[in-house]
């Protein structure tokens, strides 16, 4: 036996055994899950080192016997080599018997040392590194298990399998380790699997895109497919997709050229799959389909204006005896219809914060479930916001200047995690059950979904506004954040809360590409053009990220400088942005459809300690506060939604207009108690009359000042609609 490099081979073994097992203690399959994709880079990347490495006494390298076949494996490491250690044994075999080749910490860990946390630096693998295995026979259509022990219990190591030169199998070591079963057989020239169905879990009705990922497992490039489509197992919707180019052994994302055309609210079961490659047949259907529930529903409705001369009413959804103890901010999950509101809670920075899900927010079945993340003390501390994306996972920022909390360096920033209730804390045998982490942002106060896995954050230590794309997890408590892309975007007079009490939150707007940001220091609001911008120099990293980058000439200004009082929340419906006060507990309504914040109305909460503001699935405020200790939703008094919605179009006309206007009303017979009321820019109501008939309404405008106006409408005091006019 021979052991060189912390690789020890056993070359007498001869497996004659064909059982092969798929389930495994971790995942185990020909599909490379999203992780697993990034390392294709490292498919080709041989050690001279390693290639001195000797099999056995009895034959020379490469010199495999007949029924054979030279199989490597490639392992890549994350920031702590010297952690891990595998082997290769006969299928279904515990680590120690009948071991072909075995490598990494030989000395420390072994078969016996995952989760001890005893392994030292210097032994086994260095960090973040690639090693290959070249060499190792293998008898083919045979099975195999490979094992993998991790010695602190949070995975990390990245392996890959490669038959006949290609990377056949990939997987991903999670927590203390398990086993990994694999067959060797070599690829087929057409094979085709199918990954995911990209298309969003939540849609509103109409024409839906049909995006899946598939892989190519074949030996050939892909240059042309038949791509099927199908909702809950309905008519084959078949199209051929031309001009593709991808390689063997990578994955490729196509959108089906005819849309889904629905406009019944409910879930589907939608099926995606390749049926033909290159004109051939896919030679492996087994792998080809995949599938998703998708459900077709509403959107949230704009109807933040009816707020507008209505004097609010707050309901208390959750409070102390349902958990709520200093909350930060809040959000909804993206599938609407669930109505399943997260709050984030503060709690403390030894033990981390901790969520509170509740279930059919508002309605009689309303439910609550107080949560916490085995290492929330790290990946959680402090929290200060919450924010979702479509793809069902969303992050959070911690509110400290080291999450390690050991007086060393800052080693902190945004964590994600996913929705999921078998996942998110739930115990992985790792690393908690966060799904990412990027370490470069302390005191980060409020946090804002953009596309995917990239959000934004505000920087407090930093005094910056900051972009963070995961790009594809690391998984469940594991630690590879390699791919990570990071960009800073330095305000000038910008500066957070000394104290990192009061969190500036952030929304984006996704129509516009501008980002609306709260400084609750210099009472104000600015603004990004997250379209602009150019990136600059790269900065020293507290961890291996594919980018840390300055961004330069990008587009920003103050957007709102006056009547603010410590603003905190923020939220964005269309044309409709709603901002709150710390301090007054007031939450101000802005109209921002000409790239100004025009005032339209304050609403009073009466108390003070308001922070994270969200306009909800049913288009009213909700709200959180951190000093009552309460989670509330600001409805309209009597006034139902539908009552909101019913469609009474206003027509003002002429507009531009001098001396005077006319006020055309659909369905004014409808009305009872109907009257206009004309803003200002302010807000200020400048005149109001009531509507007499179903005829025009006329307004004498000779005496207002030249300006932007609201015209809105009420019936009784249930805002009805609204329009704008120009006064020259």
């Amino acid at each position: 036996m021979q052991v060189i490099l912390g690789l020890n081979f056993n070359a007498n073994e001869r497996i004659n055994r064909s059982i092969f097992f798929l389930s495994s203690a971790l995942k185990a399959e020909k599909l490379p899950t999203i992780h697993q994709k990034k390392r294709m880079k490292y498919f080709y990347i041989f050690s001279a080192i390693c290639a001195l490495l000797i099999v056995s006494t009895q034959r020379s390298n490469a010199q495999c016997e007949l029924g054979e076949t030279e199989v490597q494996i490639i392992i890549s490491t994350d920031s702590w080599g010297y952690e891990c250690y595998w082997q290769i044994t006969a299928i279904a075999d515990n680590c120690g018997i009948s071991t072909v080749v075995e490598g990494g910490n030989l000395n420390q860990i072994g078969c016996t040392g995952g989760g001890n946390q005893d392994a030292t630096l210097g032994q086994g693998y260095n960090d973040n590194t690639e090693i290959t295995v070249p060499d190792i026979c293998l008898t083919l259509g045979n099975s195999y298990t490979l094992h993998y022990v991790d010695d602190y219990g949070d995975g990390g190591a990245f392996f890959q399998i490669l038959i006949g030169g290609y990377p056949v199998y990939e997987y991903t070591g999670m927590g203390i380790g398990g086993t990994f079963d694999f067959l060797v057989e070599e690829p087929s020239p057409y094979d085709a699997a199918g990954h995911a169905i990209m298309t969003y879990s939540y849609s509103n009705p109409g024409e839906i895109p049909i995006v899946a990922e598939f892989f190519n497992h074949g030996t050939e490039v892909i240059t042309s497919v038949e791509m099927t489509y199908e909702i809950d197992n309905g008519s084959a919707i078949t199209a051929s997709i031309n001009g593709l180019n991808v390689d063997p052994f990578s994955s490729f994302i196509i959108e089906h050229p005819t849309a889904w055309n629905e406009n019944v609210n409910g879930a589907y079961n939608v099926q995606a799959s390749i049926s033909s490659i290159n004109g051939n047949a896919d030679e492996n259907p087994a792998n080809d389909l995949v599938e998703k529930e998708i459900t077709i529903g509403p959107g949230i409705p704009n109807i933040l204006d009816s707020y507008i001369g209505l004097v609010p009413e707050s309901i208390e959804i959750a409070g102390v005896p349902e958990g709520v103890d200093h909350p930060r901010d809040l959000d909804f999950h993206p599938t609407l219809t669930r109505k399943e509101l997260w709050v984030i809670l503060k709690s403390t920075e030894d033990n981390g914060g901790k969520t509170i899900k509740i279930s059919n927010a508002g309605e009689p079945n309303q439910t609550e479930l107080l949560q916490q993340d085995e290492n929330a003390w790290h990946f959680m501390s402090l929290p200060t916001g919450i924010a979702f994306g479509e793809n069902g996972n969303f992050a959070t920022s911690p509110g400290v200047y080291d999450a390690n909390h050991d007086g060393g360096s800052p080693f902190t920033g945004p964590t994600l995690w996913s929705s999921d209730p078998e996942i998110y804390a739930q115990p992985s045998g790792g690393n908690g059950s966060h799904l990412d982490m990027l370490h470069e942002s302390p005191y980060s106060m409020g946090i804002a979904h953009e596309i995917d896995n990239k959000y934004w954050v505000t920087c407090g230590d930093h005094n910056e506004i900051m972009s963070y794309d995961f790009k594809e997890d690391h998984g469940p408590g594991n630690s590879d954040h390699s791919d990570g892309i990071i960009y800073k975007y330095p305000i000038p007079g910008y500066d957070e809360d000394s104290e990192h009490e009061v969190p500036d939150h952030l929304v984006l707007d996704k129509n516009t590409g501008w980002l609306y940001v709260c400084n609750s220091q210099q009472n104000r609001v600015i603004r990004i053009n997250t379209n602009t911008g150019t990136p600059g120099s790269s900065l020293p990293q507290n961890e291996p990220v594919e980018v840390y980058q300055y961004m330069t000439d990008f587009e920003w200004e103050v957007f709102i400088d006056f009547g603010l009082d410590e603003p905190t929340g923020i939220d964005i419906v269309e044309d409709r942005l709603i901002v709150s006060n710390y301090n007054t507990g007031d939450v101000m309504l802005y109209d921002i459809s000409t790239g100004t914040a025009n005032l339209l109305t304050t609403i009073p909460t009466g108390n003070s300690g308001i922070m994270g503001i969200k306009v909800g699935p049913d288009g009213l405020i909700w709200y959180v506060n951190s000093i009552t200790n309460k989670v509330m939703m600001i409805t309209l008094n009597s006034v139902s939604v539908e009552e909101v919605l019913v469609v009474h179009e206003l027509k003002v006309y002429p507009n531009p207009a001098t001396d005077n206007i006319n006020v055309s009303i659909s369905n004014a017979f409808k009305l009872s108690n109907a009257k206009i009321q004309v803003y200002d820019f302010t807000g200020r109501i400048v005149q109001e009359q009531l509507v007499f008939g179903n005829g025009d309404q006329r307004i004498e405008t000779n005496n207002w000042s030249q300006g932007i106006y609201s015209i809105a409408l009420f019936n009784g005091d249930t805002f009805i609609g609204q329009s704008k006019i120009v006064i020259e």
